[in-house]
């Protein structure tokens, strides 16, 4: 829900080290955690660079949705949030905005434009999304829909870079074209808008998650833009299982860098070489503490919650299961307390800062690819572009009919917290009367 208190002006926070703008080549050679609706929560940026995410992207936000919102800042807490009338829109706080990337839905030049000025204090830089397929984002012409009308895109793009601060780097995200010549097209023309990197979600519009990402492709696309010459990086997405899976996803494509959306969401900490185990040990109960500190929105809370899993080394089967019911019941934070025991979360926060502070996430990079040597008769054996003059069968409309999304299990009330489970456009959650 809404945070109630009244505005003020930014509290002093913990001092940290002074970091540059970004540029380009912060781009290159890192590993970045997806923008993810209702998954990209503040709690989750923050536990993901505290475990080696050099960027973060917050979850796509629809440009109109955050223009009348109003910008309160938590005097005790630090967190900043963009109200709207019955919810937190978006929410972030000081110490991620030298790594973080805010994320426009739009299909209006001026719209993006005024979208971008409402946040541009409290981010880092501004990212166009042109590959959402969910209809929530395609149905206004925004999101996969620009694919197939590049004018549009690319009108967006050029209106941000010239509204924008030089310090405000403006990125685009897209899905490939089902042939590879339109994709090498497309990306042309978004790399002449003046972007400072291009982030490719290795599947088309009418593949979904299920699908296995069609990685091989991008190695073109890759070598296509390094000959253009202007030191954009280009940015895999799809498949990648964090840290020690990003080094075969490089060698595979050649991306500058690699970013990870589904393995995050079940584990913000894949960012590390080392990721953590048992979690309903290990980050759980930190996860929880965090989220009511920043009064986060708890049917968000308990979302994000119930998508964690990873592997169990300490913690038995029994325990783990008796967790997760307590989860399924709880209709508030207090629900949780026999498995967070202390409401300590002004402790871990502190400990995220120190340990951003000691460890700049900017300065975490992936050590480079090693190179390649592929065998002339593998190169005829296995093709990795599309054949030239394959048609594209998607119709150039935005309305596209999309694909079934069946693959995933819908959480039911009792896990959620609440009916909705569909994403709202603003990326908020609607306000469920306790």
């Amino acid at each position: 829900m809404a945070r109630s208190r009244s505005a003020s002006p930014d509290p002093r926070v913990t001092k940290k080290p002074k970091i540059d703008h970004l540029t380009p080549d912060d781009f290159k050679n890192g590993i970045f955690l997806a923008p993810m609706v209702r998954s990209g929560t503040l709690p989750t940026r923050l536990f993901a660079l505290k475990h080696g995410a050099t960027l973060v992207w917050g979850p796509e936000m629809v440009d109109k949705a955050i223009l009348h919102a109003e910008r309160v800042v938590d005097p005790i807490t630090g967190v900043i949030s963009y109200n709207g009338k019955s919810r937190a829109m978006f929410t972030t706080h000081p110490i991620e905005k030298p790594y973080l990337i805010y994320q426009i839905g739009s299909s209006d030049p001026e719209l993006a434009v005024q979208a971008a000025k409402t946040v541009m204090q409290d981010v880092s830089g501004i990212d166009l999304n042109c590959g959402c397929p969910k209809p929530f984002s395609t149905h206004a012409g925004m999101g996969a829909a620009l694919l197939t009308n590049p004018d549009l895109l690319c009108s967006i793009l050029t209106a941000l870079r010239k509204a924008m601060p030089p310090e405000i780097t403006v990125s685009a995200k897209i899905r490939l074209l089902p042939s590879q010549e339109d994709t090498l097209k497309l990306v042309e023309r978004i790399v002449n808008t003046g972007i400072s990197a291009l982030t490719v979600h290795c599947r088309t519009r009418n593949m979904r998650d299920k699908d296995r990402a069609m990685i091989e492709r991008l190695r073109e696309i890759v070598d296509f833009v390094e000959g253009m010459g202007k030191g954009i990086a280009v940015i895999e997405n799809g498949d990648c299982l964090g840290w020690n899976d990003a080094q075969r996803v490089r060698a595979v494509t050649g991306a500058h860098s690699v970013m990870i959306a589904r393995a995050a969401e079940a584990n913000p900490s894949c960012f590390s070489p080392c990721p953590l185990e048992d979690i309903e040990q290990t980050l759980i109960p930190s996860y929880l503490r965090l989220s009511k500190y920043f009064d986060n929105h708890w049917g968000l809370t308990k979302f994000c919650t119930a998508q964690f899993k990873a592997q169990h080394i300490n913690v038995k089967k029994t325990d783990a299961v008796a967790m997760r019911h307590m989860l399924a019941q709880s209709k508030s934070f207090d629900g949780m307390y026999e498995a967070v025991r202390t409401w300590s979360g002004k402790e871990e926060f502190d400990e995220i800062v120190r340990s951003i502070e000691a460890n700049p996430p900017r300065k975490h990079r992936l050590p480079p690819p090693p190179p390649v040597v592929v065998k002339q008769k593998e190169v005829a054996d296995t093709p990795e572009t599309t054949p030239p003059g394959t048609q594209n069968p998607e119709p150039p409309g935005s309305g596209a009919p999309l694909l079934p999304n069946t693959h995933r299990t819908v959480l039911p009330p009792m896990a959620t917290g609440h009916d909705a489970t569909t994403p709202t456009p603003g990326g908020g959650v609607s306000v469920v009367t306790q």
